[in-house]
Protein backbone atom coordinates (compact mmCIF):
# COMPACT_ATOMS: atom_id res chain seq x y z
CA UNK A 1 0.00 0.00 0.00
CA UNK A 2 0.82 3.58 -0.58
CA UNK A 3 0.14 6.52 1.01
CA UNK A 4 0.49 10.04 -0.25
CA UNK A 5 2.39 13.02 1.72
CA UNK A 6 1.73 15.58 0.18
CA UNK A 7 2.19 14.13 -3.59
CA UNK A 8 4.96 11.73 -2.51
CA UNK A 9 4.16 8.27 -1.98
CA UNK A 10 5.23 6.47 0.66
CA UNK A 11 5.12 2.54 0.71
CA UNK A 12 4.00 0.61 3.72
CA UNK A 13 2.48 -2.83 4.62
CA UNK A 14 2.79 -5.94 6.38
CA UNK A 15 5.41 -7.01 3.78
CA UNK A 16 7.39 -3.90 3.74
CA UNK A 17 7.11 -2.87 7.76
CA UNK A 18 8.21 0.68 8.45
CA UNK A 19 10.14 2.34 11.11
CA UNK A 20 9.16 5.41 12.61
CA UNK A 21 11.12 7.19 14.84
CA UNK A 22 10.13 9.14 18.25
CA UNK A 23 11.39 12.74 18.59
CA UNK A 24 9.60 13.98 21.29
CA UNK A 25 9.71 18.14 22.26
CA UNK A 26 8.41 17.39 25.71
CA UNK A 27 9.89 17.51 29.05
CA UNK A 28 7.76 14.91 30.75
CA UNK A 29 7.29 12.12 28.00
CA UNK A 30 7.02 8.56 30.54
CA UNK A 31 10.61 7.24 29.01
CA UNK A 32 13.20 9.89 30.17
CA UNK A 33 16.01 9.20 27.65
CA UNK A 34 13.39 10.44 24.81
CA UNK A 35 12.46 13.71 26.39
CA UNK A 36 14.34 16.13 23.82
CA UNK A 37 13.99 20.29 24.16
CA UNK A 38 17.00 21.97 23.09
CA UNK A 39 18.48 22.60 19.59
CA UNK A 40 21.46 19.92 19.85
CA UNK A 41 19.27 17.77 21.38
CA UNK A 42 16.83 17.39 18.99
CA UNK A 43 19.14 18.04 16.15
CA UNK A 44 21.28 14.86 17.63
CA UNK A 45 18.17 12.64 18.14
CA UNK A 46 17.36 13.68 14.61
CA UNK A 47 20.72 12.85 13.18
CA UNK A 48 20.94 9.28 15.22
CA UNK A 49 17.50 8.25 14.09
CA UNK A 50 18.33 8.74 10.11
CA UNK A 51 21.52 6.78 11.06
CA UNK A 52 19.82 4.03 12.45
CA UNK A 53 17.61 3.70 9.63
CA UNK A 54 14.37 5.38 10.75
CA UNK A 55 11.85 5.92 7.78
CA UNK A 56 9.69 8.45 9.11
CA UNK A 57 9.83 10.54 12.48
CA UNK A 58 6.67 11.06 15.00
CA UNK A 59 7.51 14.51 16.36
CA UNK A 60 5.49 15.20 19.71
CA UNK A 61 4.84 18.18 22.14
CA UNK A 62 2.45 16.57 24.15
CA UNK A 63 2.80 13.80 26.66
CA UNK A 64 0.35 10.96 26.65
CA UNK A 65 1.62 9.06 29.63
CA UNK A 66 -0.87 8.32 31.72
CA UNK A 67 -1.93 10.95 34.18
CA UNK A 68 0.15 13.40 32.53
CA UNK A 69 -0.51 16.94 32.94
CA UNK A 70 -2.89 18.77 30.45
CA UNK A 71 -0.77 21.20 27.73
CA UNK A 72 -2.52 24.59 26.28
CA UNK A 73 -2.53 24.82 22.85
CA UNK A 74 -0.60 27.40 22.35
CA UNK A 75 2.20 25.50 24.30
CA UNK A 76 2.08 22.52 22.16
CA UNK A 77 1.97 24.40 19.26
CA UNK A 78 5.58 26.28 20.45
CA UNK A 79 7.21 23.15 21.01
CA UNK A 80 6.13 21.71 17.74
CA UNK A 81 6.71 24.23 15.62
CA UNK A 82 9.95 24.67 17.28
CA UNK A 83 11.19 21.06 16.79
CA UNK A 84 9.56 21.18 13.03
CA UNK A 85 11.41 23.43 12.15
CA UNK A 86 14.48 21.27 13.30
CA UNK A 87 13.94 18.22 12.04
CA UNK A 88 13.42 19.55 8.37
CA UNK A 89 16.94 21.55 8.73
CA UNK A 90 18.65 18.16 9.82
CA UNK A 91 16.46 15.71 7.76
CA UNK A 92 15.74 17.94 4.67
CA UNK A 93 12.02 18.87 2.96
CA UNK A 94 11.04 15.69 1.42
CA UNK A 95 11.55 13.19 4.64
CA UNK A 96 8.44 11.06 5.59
CA UNK A 97 7.26 12.91 9.01
CA UNK A 98 3.81 12.48 11.25
CA UNK A 99 3.02 15.12 14.00
CA UNK A 100 1.89 13.45 17.47
CA UNK A 101 -1.24 15.97 18.18
CA UNK A 102 -5.11 15.27 18.84
CA UNK A 103 -5.84 19.07 17.96
CA UNK A 104 -6.91 20.42 14.82
CA UNK A 105 -5.91 23.94 15.18
CA UNK A 106 -2.36 22.79 15.82
CA UNK A 107 -2.32 20.94 12.03
CA UNK A 108 -3.62 23.73 10.23
CA UNK A 109 -1.24 25.69 11.66
CA UNK A 110 1.97 23.44 10.79
CA UNK A 111 0.84 22.75 7.69
CA UNK A 112 0.44 26.65 6.35
CA UNK A 113 4.20 26.41 7.78
CA UNK A 114 5.57 22.85 6.80
CA UNK A 115 3.76 21.48 3.82
CA UNK A 116 2.03 17.54 4.25
CA UNK A 117 2.75 15.57 7.11
CA UNK A 118 0.84 12.57 8.71
CA UNK A 119 -1.31 13.33 11.35
CA UNK A 120 -0.82 11.44 14.46
CA UNK A 121 -4.15 11.18 16.78
CA UNK A 122 -3.97 9.69 19.80
CA UNK A 123 -8.19 10.19 20.03
CA UNK A 124 -9.27 9.17 16.59
CA UNK A 125 -10.90 12.60 16.22
CA UNK A 126 -12.89 12.09 20.02
CA UNK A 127 -11.14 14.98 21.78
CA UNK A 128 -11.16 17.82 18.73
CA UNK A 129 -14.73 17.35 16.53
CA UNK A 130 -12.87 19.17 13.96
CA UNK A 131 -9.82 16.97 13.38
CA UNK A 132 -10.96 14.72 10.80
CA UNK A 133 -12.36 17.26 8.49
CA UNK A 134 -9.14 19.19 8.82
CA UNK A 135 -7.34 16.25 7.83
CA UNK A 136 -9.52 15.67 5.05
CA UNK A 137 -9.47 19.39 3.64
CA UNK A 138 -5.86 19.28 3.87
CA UNK A 139 -5.84 15.37 2.22
CA UNK A 140 -3.48 14.25 4.51
CA UNK A 141 -2.73 10.77 6.06
CA UNK A 142 -4.35 9.87 9.19
CA UNK A 143 -3.54 7.77 12.24
CA UNK A 144 -6.52 6.69 14.07
CA UNK A 145 -5.63 5.21 17.49
CA UNK A 146 -8.03 4.10 20.10
CA UNK A 147 -8.40 5.21 23.09
CA UNK A 148 -10.69 5.62 25.76
CA UNK A 149 -10.81 9.30 27.86
CA UNK A 150 -7.72 11.53 27.58
CA UNK A 151 -4.03 10.96 29.23
CA UNK A 152 -5.43 11.99 32.65
CA UNK A 153 -8.27 9.53 33.35
CA UNK A 154 -7.74 6.45 30.36
CA UNK A 155 -6.34 4.53 33.39
CA UNK A 156 -9.79 4.12 35.45
CA UNK A 157 -11.53 2.75 31.88
CA UNK A 158 -10.29 -0.76 31.34
CA UNK A 159 -13.58 -2.09 31.14
CA UNK A 160 -13.97 -4.09 28.29
CA UNK A 161 -16.89 -6.93 29.25
CA UNK A 162 -16.52 -10.37 27.97
CA UNK A 163 -19.75 -10.33 26.49
CA UNK A 164 -19.22 -7.79 24.20
CA UNK A 165 -15.79 -9.69 22.65
CA UNK A 166 -13.68 -8.02 25.64
CA UNK A 167 -11.02 -5.64 24.35
CA UNK A 168 -10.21 -7.22 21.02
CA UNK A 169 -14.12 -7.00 20.13
CA UNK A 170 -14.49 -3.22 21.74
CA UNK A 171 -11.09 -2.14 19.62
CA UNK A 172 -12.72 -3.79 16.14
CA UNK A 173 -16.37 -1.91 17.18
CA UNK A 174 -14.52 1.46 17.30
CA UNK A 175 -12.36 1.29 14.09
CA UNK A 176 -15.42 0.00 12.17
CA UNK A 177 -16.76 3.36 13.19
CA UNK A 178 -13.67 5.76 13.10
CA UNK A 179 -12.96 4.10 9.65
CA UNK A 180 -16.55 5.29 8.44
CA UNK A 181 -16.22 8.61 9.57
CA UNK A 182 -12.84 9.46 8.12
CA UNK A 183 -14.06 8.27 4.70
CA UNK A 184 -16.98 10.53 5.06
CA UNK A 185 -14.76 13.37 6.26
CA UNK A 186 -12.62 12.90 3.26
CA UNK A 187 -9.49 10.79 4.30
CA UNK A 188 -8.27 8.50 1.71
CA UNK A 189 -4.67 7.62 3.47
CA UNK A 190 -5.75 5.55 6.78
CA UNK A 191 -3.53 4.07 9.43
CA UNK A 192 -4.63 2.34 12.16
CA UNK A 193 -3.23 2.37 15.88
CA UNK A 194 -4.74 -0.34 18.64
CA UNK A 195 -3.54 1.78 21.35
CA UNK A 196 -1.17 -0.74 23.59
CA UNK A 197 -0.98 1.14 27.30
CA UNK A 198 -3.48 3.66 26.47
CA UNK A 199 -7.41 2.59 28.80
CA UNK A 200 -5.78 -1.26 29.06
CA UNK A 201 -4.29 -3.15 31.55
CA UNK A 202 -1.18 -5.27 31.55
CA UNK A 203 -3.01 -8.25 30.72
CA UNK A 204 -5.57 -6.72 27.69
CA UNK A 205 -2.57 -5.33 26.40
CA UNK A 206 -1.05 -8.73 25.75
CA UNK A 207 -4.56 -10.61 24.38
CA UNK A 208 -4.63 -7.30 21.89
CA UNK A 209 -1.09 -7.98 21.03
CA UNK A 210 -1.98 -11.75 20.38
CA UNK A 211 -4.70 -11.47 18.32
CA UNK A 212 -3.76 -7.99 16.53
CA UNK A 213 -3.83 -9.75 13.42
CA UNK A 214 -7.64 -10.15 13.30
CA UNK A 215 -7.46 -5.83 12.25
CA UNK A 216 -6.63 -6.89 9.22
CA UNK A 217 -10.24 -7.25 8.14
CA UNK A 218 -9.68 -3.33 7.54
CA UNK A 219 -7.24 -3.91 4.85
CA UNK A 220 -5.35 -0.72 6.23
CA UNK A 221 -1.97 -1.11 7.94
CA UNK A 222 -1.77 -1.03 11.44
CA UNK A 223 0.97 0.73 13.52
CA UNK A 224 2.30 -0.72 16.85
CA UNK A 225 3.33 1.78 19.45
CA UNK A 226 4.92 -0.97 21.92
CA UNK A 227 8.33 1.20 22.87
CA UNK A 228 9.36 0.29 26.53
CA UNK A 229 5.70 0.61 27.43
CA UNK A 230 4.23 -0.34 30.97
CA UNK A 231 2.98 -3.52 29.65
CA UNK A 232 6.73 -4.41 29.17
CA UNK A 233 8.37 -3.33 32.29
CA UNK A 234 5.68 -4.06 34.58
CA UNK A 235 5.82 -7.81 33.88
CA UNK A 236 9.75 -7.86 33.74
CA UNK A 237 10.10 -5.92 36.99
CA UNK A 238 12.01 -3.27 35.43
CA UNK A 239 11.96 0.30 34.47
CA UNK A 240 11.39 1.51 31.19
CA UNK A 241 15.32 2.73 30.68
CA UNK A 242 15.17 -0.72 30.96
CA UNK A 243 12.82 -2.23 28.61
CA UNK A 244 14.60 -2.34 25.58
CA UNK A 245 15.24 -5.81 25.30
CA UNK A 246 11.47 -6.53 25.96
CA UNK A 247 10.09 -4.12 23.16
CA UNK A 248 12.54 -5.53 20.37
CA UNK A 249 10.55 -9.39 21.47
CA UNK A 250 6.96 -7.67 21.76
CA UNK A 251 8.23 -5.91 18.42
CA UNK A 252 9.05 -8.73 17.01
CA UNK A 253 5.44 -10.58 17.69
CA UNK A 254 3.68 -7.85 16.65
CA UNK A 255 5.55 -8.15 13.16
CA UNK A 256 4.47 -11.48 13.18
CA UNK A 257 0.55 -10.54 14.12
CA UNK A 258 0.83 -8.18 10.75
CA UNK A 259 1.94 -4.49 11.70
CA UNK A 260 3.11 -2.00 9.18
CA UNK A 261 5.00 0.63 11.01
CA UNK A 262 6.84 0.37 14.70
CA UNK A 263 6.92 3.64 16.52
CA UNK A 264 9.84 3.43 18.45
CA UNK A 265 12.39 5.24 20.74
CA UNK A 266 14.92 3.21 19.31
CA UNK A 267 15.44 2.63 15.65
CA UNK A 268 18.75 1.02 15.21
CA UNK A 269 17.04 -2.33 17.57
CA UNK A 270 13.83 -2.10 16.03
CA UNK A 271 15.49 -1.95 12.08
CA UNK A 272 16.87 -5.00 12.77
CA UNK A 273 14.26 -6.44 14.42
CA UNK A 274 12.56 -6.19 11.12
CA UNK A 275 15.63 -7.69 9.33
CA UNK A 276 15.78 -10.56 11.10
CA UNK A 277 12.20 -11.23 11.14
CA UNK A 278 11.70 -10.99 7.64
CA UNK A 279 14.25 -13.23 7.16
CA UNK A 280 12.92 -15.37 9.64
CA UNK A 281 9.50 -15.26 6.87
CA UNK A 282 11.36 -15.48 3.68
CA UNK A 283 10.91 -12.11 2.99
CA UNK A 284 14.72 -10.81 3.33
CA UNK A 285 15.85 -8.64 0.62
Amino acid sequence: MEIDIGGRLWSVGPERPRVMGIVNATPDSFFEGSRRQSDDEIARAVEQALDEGADMLDVGGYSSRPGADDVPESEEFARLDHALRLVREVAGADFPLSVDTFRSGVVRRLYDRYGAFVVNDISAGELDPQMLRTVGELRLPYIAMHMRGTPQTMTSQTDYPAEGGGVLGAVLRYFVQKVAQSREAGIVDLILDPGFGFAKSVSQNFELLRRMNELSVFGLPILAGLSRKSLIWRTLGVTPDEALNGTSVLNAEALRQGAAILRVHDVREAVETVCLVRACSGRAE
